[in-house]
């Protein structure tokens, strides 16, 4: 069924059915737009509300070393994740659906313009043909109605008996050209008339059946456009469904991180402070009778022991350089810390310092790549840091030999086992001896591999020590690491050194 054969006779009806459905049209444009919005604005709140109560200073820091407050953390960059992808979802209802369909909008608004148009002026021109056939049609009824005068004047004439044979005669010729001039416009009248149907057949059959065929063509396809659009409202937020559980899913996660136990341990471990609880105070009996005044008891009082009050207002004391300031185990978890920062730099200035070293040498054989001695004021700034260096090591690794009194260190101190007198031996060196043949010492033995890993995304290693490396490459861990966000990593072409440790994935 189409409406050129079954509404050829409601043109207003069918201009008013498509006029709505372009309403239709326009209203749903605008109802996601303003969909999109809640989304921007949304994802903008929750945005504000993660930076609001992200970690902030040293002190947020410290607090995430308990797992309740580095799953909120967790938490926090999960819920920025998700904010991100109502953002997403907001561009593409605007980029999906918005765009292409104000588009439509405008080209239906243009088709549907011209269809009426065409309606219009199909109907004018049939009114005017209807017009002309009308005034035809008058013209041959005022003819006929003067040649039936006509002749009924020349019938008179002839029976007059005063009648002359020219009056007669004249009025006979008189009815002869009316009666002429009827019967032509007669023939026009059928004529036009003919027309007028032929044309009135063409309009009602043909003319005006494709025109409002094509409004329902146009119809149809904005009623199938917007159906698009109603679906892509759903699947735009579909497609990142996946991603959004995933940060739900992130978020549970976190929630099941957290160890009360450990987080109680942790406390212990932070803010023991390694004192003994007072003893019980001695009494002191004064029944024995006052002593003189000049005795040595008044000369010299009994002195009062001081008490530890836990739960009293401590005055916050100013940092030492070696830590006395805290108490006895937190000041030798400081100083192993430290010591652990400085054995790490110091390594790191090693094996820069050997990097170049190594370049210098090159250089020496093949003079064509470069200037050694424009390596030398490098070369003697790393020789200078590892002198400092070793002397800060030198210095807290004393302050935690008092600070231990004796007893054994219940943490791993590396008293100049791995960078203490081994590395002096190696670095220390004299610059004019053969590079290669330390080189070879020094990898005598073959370090094998502690795990797998692959990069997460590309890094470029453009200073000493660090190496370049591809998204997706498959490497191997040769140090782990420490706290400083390096690791040393070796890839399949033998090329080994540092890279970030947020660059790259364990395996499993």
């Amino acid at each position: 069924m189409d409406w050129g054969t079954q509404l050829w006779d409601q043109y207003d009806v069918i201009d008013k059915h498509t006029q709505s459905g372009l309403d239709l049209l326009d209203r749903y444009i605008k109802f996601v737009k303003e969909r999109s919005e809640i989304e921007q604005n949304y994802a903008k709140q929750l945005r504000n509300l993660t930076k609001k109560y992200a970690k902030r200073g040293n002190r947020e820091d410290q607090d995430c070393k308990f797992s309740n407050h580095a799953s909120f953390q967790e938490i926090l960059n999960e819920l920025n994740d998700y904010a991100g992808q109502r953002e997403l979802i907001a561009e593409n209802l605007i980029t999906g659906i918005c765009v292409d369909l104000l588009k439509k909008l405008q080209d239906f608004k243009q088709e549907r313009k011209t269809h009426l148009a065409d309606v219009k002026k199909a109907q004018q021109n049939l009114e005017s043909s209807f017009k002309h056939l009308e005034n035809t049609k008058k013209r041959y009824a005022k003819e006929w109605a003067e040649a039936e005068k006509a002749s009924q004047q020349a019938e008179k004439a002839e029976c007059e008996v005063y009648a002359t044979k020219v009056d007669v005669e004249k009025a006979k010729q008189h009815a002869h050209a009316r009666t002429h001039t009827a019967e032509e416009c007669r023939n026009d009248y059928a004529a036009e008339l003919q027309k007028y149907n032929k044309e009135q057949n063409n309009h009602y059959y043909t003319d005006i059946p494709q025109l409002l065929n094509k409004l329902q063509g146009m119809d149809e396809r904005r009623i199938r456009s917007l159906a698009d659009g109603y679906c892509k409202f759903s699947d735009i937020e579909k497609k990142v469904l996946p991603i959004i559980s995933k940060c739900l899913e992130g978020i549970s996660a976190a929630g099941t991180k957290v160890n009360e136990k450990q987080d109680s341990i942790l406390v212990i471990e932070q803010h023991k402070s390694g004192f003994e609880p007072p003893a019980d105070v001695d009494f002191e009996d004064y029944s024995q009778g006052i002593k003189s005044a000049t005795s040595e008891s008044s000369l010299n009082p009994p002195k009062v022991r001081g008490l530890i009050w836990p739960f009293s207002k401590k005055h916050k004391q100013t940092p030492a350089e070696d830590y006395s300031h805290l108490p006895p185990e937190q000041r030798k978890k400081r100083l192993q810390t430290k010591i652990d920062d400085i054995h790490k730099d110091l390594q790191k200035a090693q094996d820069q310092s050997e990097a170049l070293e190594k370049m210098k040498g090159v250089y020496e054989q093949n003079p064509q790549m470069g200037d050694p001695s424009s390596l030398e004021p490098r070369i003697l700034e790393m020789t200078k840091d590892m002198g400092r260096l070793r002397g800060e090591l030198a210095k807290y690794e004393t302050w935690l030999s008092e600070a231990l009194g004796g007893e054994e260190s219940p943490f791993p101190v590396n008293n100049n086992t791995e960078y203490g007198t081994s590395m002096s031996s190696r670095v220390t060196h004299d610059p004019d001896a053969n590079i290669y043949a330390e080189f070879d010492e020094e990898f005598d033995e073959i370090e094998s591999p502690i795990g797998q890993c692959t990069a997460l995304y590309s890094f470029e290693g453009n200073s000493e020590g660090t190496v370049s490396i591809k998204e997706g490459e498959l490497l191997s861990i040769m140090e782990e690491d420490k706290g400083d966000g390096w690791m040393r990593v070796l890839r399949a072409s033998g090329d080994e050194g540092y890279i970030p440790s947020s660059y790259v994935k364990l395996a499993s």
